[in-house]
């Protein structure tokens, strides 16, 4: 296979897998003109929120709504559903949406909503549903990725070197902070298999010494602490979720996306590379001499760096002792394991390896 097919094979199921993701947020079923009609007004009701990413009530309503998800994700007769109305004209505005957020209830086998104008919060919508579907279903406790921290464990988390940690210093009354809230909970999940990246909040209003010492006048207040500086940085980037993924990606030289995949340049170590490409051309007997040569780079490298440049090493070794399709075989048996239900943590094991590879098939 050639190096070219091997890239279109992970870039495929790397597609797949985006794909596959972009089925749910969390427990919510998203919706779209393609699909709308195959998964509301069949066999089961469904709640539909129909929202606009820009909108800030939909923005406040989003972490109720994902705690209605989490409640309803094993009631087999209940959709809990959204549709993009920026993204999905069209279907928004067959049902008459025009304004955001607009929550309507489909009955099982029909087409024809009703509209939803209860309280927005999860505890009203679970009553909501519970009614319009003839379940019992209990309001869901969603677990969080963010590190609640205190006057106790702030220099414990923080200050830790070992550590990148994000720290959102906020207040309980603001509004900009509940706005944000949801997407600081992505990001959270977003990083939360990496285990030298903190993503972590601060009740400012409560621990006040502590947002003094650090400088902070309004909220929410948003500070870096890298490994190398635990004075902390400003964080002045966007507030979109891309955005922090972006900035995290670029300060922990880490790899994931919005979906907290891992991308194709997860478990890459750019000082291998030259060292690389001169193996997968070269005779057995001068792989051994490279090897050696790369056994001295990996050597130098420090931590996450040095956990992959071990799998390089491995891969070599592989290599030299298999022959020449030992990569690409290896890719193949990756691949089909990525394709089985398998955990998040296994599927990231995999895809660094897959990736590492992929530098060796010539």
């Amino acid at each position: 296979m050639e190096r070219s097919q091997i890239w279109f094979a992970v870039g495929t199921l790397t597609m797949g897998l985006l794909f596959a993701s972009a089925l749910a947020d969390g427990d919510v079923v998203v919706l779209t003109e393609a699909n709308f009609e195959k998964e509301v007004g069949q066999d089961r009701g469904a709640l539909v929120e129909f929202y606009a990413p820009w909108c800030g009530h939909c923005k406040k309503l989003a972490p109720e709504y994902e705690k209605l998800g989490s409640s309803f994700k094993k009631a087999k007769s209940v959709l809990i559903g959204k549709v993009d109305c920026d993204e999905h004209k069209s279907l928004c505005s067959k049902y008459g949406v025009s304004g955001y957020p607009t929550i309507q209830w489909f009955p099982k086998g029909s087409l024809e909503p009703k509209k939803y104008e209860g309280p927005r919060t999860a505890e009203a919508l679970v009553e909501f549903v519970n009614t319009e579907g003839g379940t019992n279903v209990k309001l869901a406790t969603v677990p969080s990725n963010v590190v609640v921290l205190t006057s106790e464990t702030f220099d414990q988390i923080v200050l830790d070197e070992t550590k990148d940690v994000l720290v959102e210093f906020y207040a309980p009354w603001c509004g900009h902070c509940k706005h944000l809230a949801p997407t600081y909970e992505k990001v959270a999940n977003a990083y939360k298999l990496e285990e030298e990246v903190i993503i972590a909040n601060l009740d400012a209003d409560k621990y006040k010494d502590l947002a003094e010492k650090y400088g902070v006048s309004g909220y929410p207040t948003l500070k870096f602490f890298p490994k190398s500086n635990k004075g902390g940085e400003d964080y002045e980037g966007g507030r979109d979720l891309d955005d922090f993924v972006k900035f995290l990606n670029e300060k922990c030289g880490t790899s994931r996306d919005a979906n907290g995949q891992l991308t194709s340049q997860a478990g890459i170590v750019a000082s291998l590379d030259a060292l690389v490409k001169e193996f997968a051309t070269a005779s057995n007997d001068a792989r051994k001499a490279i090897l050696s040569q790369m056994e001295e780079e990996v050597g130098k490298l420090t931590g996450s760096s040095a956990r992959y440049g071990k799998t390089y090493l491995k891969a070599a070794k592989s290599c030299i002792e298999k022959g020449a399709d030992y990569a690409k075989k290896e890719i193949e048996r990756l691949q089909r394991m990525l394709e089985k239900s398998i955990s998040a943590s296994k599927a990231d094991e995999f895809i660094i390896k897959k990736n590492i590879l992929s530098t060796f098939a010539a």
